[in-house]
This record gives C-alpha cells, structure tokens and sequence, in this order.
C-alpha cells in the first residue's frame, strides 16, 4: 500500500520482493548456531537499513507495530518504530556470538582461539548496540545492562587466553609460574568487576542468580590458583648456587603490590624457612578461596547441579589442601604471616572486535524503486507525468544532468517539450516505457537518441518541498542513526495550519496475494490483527554457559 500511495507503482509487482523479506525476517527467528547464521542476521539487520529509507517517513508513523520480548523479564515491548527492530536483531547477534564461543571445543588450541574470537565479537556487537542505539526501551538493552554483558563476555574471552597458555601444561619452573600467576589473577580481577557490576543498581534485581553467582565463583577459583602457584614457586624451588637472584628477586617483587613490613625477598628467597612460611601463607589465603568458591557454588541449586564445575573446584581444593600438608608442621604457630595480594598483569590483550557488517554483501530487495537518494520515503515528488517527445531536426530543447536518474536541464522554455508540460529539474524515470531510474546521462541520451525523429514519451516526476512538511516531535541522533523519538514538540501556529486540509489515510504497510502470504506469513503485529494470533520473537540468552542446547530467548 505504501508502495501505491508514496511511490505511485503499481504494489503487485512488488510482490516476491515483500515475501523475500518476510522470508528473511522469519529465518531470522531460528538461525544455526555458526557464521552462517551471524551472516543471516547481519543481512536482515542491513536490509532494515533498506527498509527504513524506503518505507519509514521521519514525518509519521505508518501503523506497522514491532513486538520483542525482554530475554530478562519477558516484558514485551511493542513499537511503531524500526529501530526497536534494528537493536533487537543487533543484540541476537552478540547473543549468538556467545552460543558460538560456548559450543567451540576447548580442549584444543584452534577451538580455544574461536572461542576467544567469539566472545570478543560478542562484546563488540553489544558495545556497539549501547552507544548506537541509546534510548531503547527494553530493559535488556539498557546501557547499565549492555555494560554488565560486555564486561563479561570479555571476561569469558580472558579466561579462553588462560586456557590457551596452559593447554600443552604448566612448566613447574621459577619464572613460568611467575608468570601464570599474574596471568591467572588477571582473569580473577576481571571476574571480580563482573561479579561487582552485576549487584549494582539498577540490573541488580533482573540478572540471574546463577550469573553473579558463577562470577563470584570463577573470581575465586582464579585467585586462589594465583596464590597456589606463587606458594609452588616458593615451596618447589629453592635458590640454587647457578640461579641468577637478582633475576628471580625481580621477578618475585613483580608479583607484589606491595610487600609486607619487614620483609625483604632476597632473604627470602635465600632463607628457606622464610619461603616455607611466605609459601604457606599463600597456600592459606588459596585455600580460603577455594572454600569460599565451593560455598557459593552450594548457596545456588543451578550451579550445584553442574557436575563438572563441583569436579574442577573440589579437584582445586584437595590439591591446596595436599601441598599444604607436605610442608612441615612445627613452625606453624609462627606462621602468622598474611600473604600480600598478588598483582595481575597480561600480555595477551582483550579488546571488543567492532561488528563487520561490510563483510556481508546484501543487495536492496526493491532495488527496483530507483536509487535511494531520490526513491526514499523522507523525499515527495509528483506523480509520473507522460510528456510525449516529437523532436525536431535531431534537437531535444533541453540537456541532461546528474546521476542517476537523471535530471532536466537548461530546458528551452520555447520548445516542444516545454510546451508539452516537461519542467527544469524534472526526473527522468523511463523512456519509451523502459525503466530508467538506474541509467545515467548518457545512456538515456542514447535511448533518446535512438527512436531518431520519431515521437518519444518520458515519464517524469518532480520533486516537491519538503521544508514545509514538519515534524511534529524531535529526533534524538548517536553515531549518525536515528533514534526513538522525544516528546519534545514542535511550535506550530494554528493560524498557519490549513484546517480544511484532511489527514492522508494511513494505509496499511503489508499488502500481497494470497499467494505470497501462504509463502511467507509476517510477524509484524498489524493494526487490524487478531490479538495473540501473531507470532512473537524471542531473544537469544546472551550468557549460555548453563544451557547451550536450549531455544533462542
């Protein structure tokens, strides 16, 4: 109807293109769980880009309505906006992301890199959906929420680059662990501000339990391996006559904010009761830790279901526990000592990877409608004119300008064209009934050109003022893309308002045959809709470390 009313084209040609669509906006409900449906996504989200120049006027609504689901409190949110549309997809592509790097095999070196890949990407899409898209209505989409998701999915990506340095095993050598330690208590840090970011108002109500408490847990587990593998390089590794001490000293005080009074590390590392009591400090604090991991892990029915996290925190917890005792036992009444906190450092790098979405090559589905620097739903022009040619002598009366289409110009207001209605500026949109809204200056002057003396008709439009035609309500912009409207109203003078002007009907958007809507039923709740009869999308969860198999929230 839209195509009728603002385009002036006859709407059943448009048919297949408006079940294309359709077809896509289905498939995206339920993609693969691979590249192939990041792809799909990214071709819908790029075709709403098409969509919302083509048939969406920033002068009014045309009554097509978006329902999405909160995938945190399963509040539906519906608009007469795309733009709810466009953020719901962009978050199902970060959420995807997440499916992917969960479901990557991380027993091996190429799966563990995928995963880390994944998870930043994940990250990307979602930094990029907060500061594009700033005034979203669904709570999941919030920036608080956004920033919580993005914090750990590069969370998730640091613990994948930890996996990946200890896969082929851990050297029980001075300087390797000195530096899996650091690693180490890098991903704990990281963990710990999830865990942070998830209590904090206002996402504090709707996040999961199961989420802050798997946070919290991994926050625990990592620094306690920290302090394990700092009490290894302790108890293990006394100085031998060949080891360089200036070396091994300033590795050590690397891994210290600050170290306790008192206590200097060369004579520690030199005094083997001092490493032994320093050692076991720190196979204290790794033994807090795990204890505190493995309470938290109780406090959640979830997580306690989970066999392989119980494994992998008990199986942590014993092997403290066991080094702890191999140390000798009389001088624990003077083992008083508190061990410091370890200072996190990494050198493997963790940043967002910002969407590709040039990397998907989409053509518009009503590539057909003309270019979309004239053929937009913001631009209004007459209805096609036929302005039958009889050239003269070879002369036309006017030239030709611009791209395409192509425009009158320096029209001779004293030629045959002229009087028969053609105006400077007017487009040319066919000649001789050929289409040509895609062709250039000088392949519709060959077209012209080619019927010789004989009588030619154009169809022509021409653009009207759209200064005139204000928005009633302000637009807020971010990044270049429009955003949900204010409720900041224009200024209007009644007097200048013409009150015998009647409204143009809003006719519905989606209009096909019978044919075609058995091809691809839409899910766009329209105004003359059953309620409940429409189909409803869900989101994809975007953490699904619990329950990678189940349907896309």
């Amino acid at each position: 109807d839209f195509i009728l009313e603002h385009y002036s084209q006859d709407s059943s040609e448009y048919e297949d293109e408006i079940a294309d669509l359709m077809d896509l906006r289905q498939a995206c409900r339920t993609p693969s769980r691979d590249e192939a449906g990041i792809d799909m996504l990214i071709s819908y989200f790029l075709q709403l880009g098409y969509v919302e120049n083509r048939f969406f006027p920033p002068t009014r609504h045309i009554g097509v309505l978006f329902t999405w689901y909160d995938s945190f409190t399963g509040v539906p949110v519906c608009q007469q906006n795309l733009l709810l549309e466009k953020a719901s997809i962009l978050f199902n592509i970060g959420a995807l992301y997440t499916q992917i790097g969960t479901r990557c095999n991380r027993q091996t070196q190429a799966g563990l890199e995928n995963a880390v890949d994944a998870f930043q990407k994940a990250a990307g899409v979602l930094s990029y959906l907060k500061e594009t898209f700033t005034h979203t209505p669904s709570y999941d989409m919030s920036p608080a929420m956004l920033n919580v998701l993005v914090k750990m999915m590069l969370a998730q990506a640091r613990e994948c680059v930890f996996e990946q340095i200890g896969l082929s095993g851990i050297r029980n050598e001075f300087f390797t662990l000195a530096k899996m330690t650091q690693e180490v208590a890098k991903v704990g840090e990281v963990y710990m501000l999830v865990n942070t970011a998830m209590n904090q108002e206002p996402v504090k109500e709707n996040i999961p339990y199961s989420w802050s408490k798997l946070a919290q847990i991994k926050s625990d587990h990592y620094k306690a391996l920290a302090h394990y593998f700092i009490a290894t390089i302790l108890c293990d590794h006394e100085l031998q006559p060949g080891d360089d001490e200036d070396e091994q000293e300033k590795a050590l005080s690397q891994l210290y904010d600050r170290v306790p009074e008192g206590l200097v590390l060369l004579a520690v590392l030199k005094d083997g009761a001092q490493r032994k009591q320093l050692g076991k400090a720190h196979l204290r604090k790794a033994v807090v830790y795990h204890e505190e991991a493995l309470r938290v892990c109780g406090l959640c029915k979830k997580l306690r279901n989970i066999e392989v996290l119980q494994e992998v925190l008990t199986a942590a917890h014993k092997r403290s526990l066991l080094k702890y005792a191999q140390q000798e036992t009389e001088d624990d009444f003077l083992s008083l000592m508190q061990a410091p906190d370890i200072l996190s450092k990494t050198e493997h790098k963790i940043e967002t990877i910002a969407p590709q979405f040039s990397k998907v090559k989409v053509k518009d589905f009503f590539h057909k409608l003309g270019p979309l620097t004239v053929f937009s739903a913001k631009q209004r022009w007459t209805a096609p004119r036929t302005i039958c040619l009889h050239p003269e002598a070879g002369e036309l009366g006017f030239s030709l300008k611009g791209g395409s289409p192509v425009q009158i110009y320096c029209l001779d207001p004293v030629c045959p064209a002229a009087a028969a209605g053609l105006k400077e500026g007017d487009y040319i949109v066919s000649v001789g009934g050929v289409d040509c809204k895609w062709l250039g200056v000088n392949e519709v002057l060959e077209k012209l050109k080619s019927v010789g003396k004989q009588p030619v008709e154009l169809e022509v439009i021409s653009c009207q003022d759209t200064a005139a035609s204000l928005h009633s309500k302000s637009a807020t912009y971010s990044m270049g893309m429009q955003k949900t409207y204010s409720l900041i109203c224009l200024a209007m003078d009644e007097d200048k308002i013409d009150q015998t002007k009647k409204a143009p009907l809003k006719l519905p958007f989606l209009s096909w045959g019978t044919k075609n809507r058995q091809k691809a039923a839409s899910t766009l709740c329209l105004p003359s809709a059953v309620a409940g009869s429409s189909q409803i999308k869900k989101k994809l969860s975007p953490f699904t470390l619990l329950n990678t198999e189940s349907s896309l929230y």
